[in-house]
């Protein structure tokens, strides 16, 4: 299990190749990797979005993350469980959030990675304000999509 929370800008691809080599013990026992990407968008709510500043409040977000990945290995039949998330200044396109379950077999990686994602989205403590485009401010989201 890994959790990271960076400010820098970070290949999604990349970090799950490089988190893999690290399955050494598990080498052979994955048959499903389940992952989630979750990219910036330059629109919300009807209007444009130039940036985004993600905050959090560090321990208590990690502490959460950590909470909600060691309720996954004991929900679901999975090996492990890595979780990366972007704060700080963030542009359009680019990697906000990685999260990623494996498991033996593809329905509890599936359900794992799913659970996970949504925990966070909805419960993990993050912050966003969102830059407009056209000069018109800035504004904190009060409500995060599906």
């Amino acid at each position: 299990m890994k959790i990271k929370i960076t400010s820098n800008e970070f290949n999604p691809w990349s970090s799950l190749q490089d988190y893999e080599k690290k399955l050494i013990s598990q080498h052979g026992k994955s048959g499903a990797i389940a992952t989630f990407v979750g990219t910036m968008r330059d629109y919300n709510e009807g209007d444009s979005v130039e940036a985004m500043f993600l905050e959090h409040y560090p321990g208590m977000t990690e502490n959460y993350l950590e909470k909600i990945s060691q309720t996954a290995l004991k929900r679901w039949d999975i090996l492990d469980t890595l979780i990366i998330h972007r704060v700080g200044e963030i542009q359009p396109a680019e990697t906000i959030v990685l999260v990623a379950a494996w498991a033996g077999h593809r329905t509890p990686a599936f359900e794992a990675c799913r659970f996970l994602i949504e925990e966070l989205k909805f419960k993990a403590p993050f912050w966003k304000r969102e830059t407009l485009s056209n000069d018109k401010g800035e504004r904190w989201v009060e409500k995060n999509t599906h």
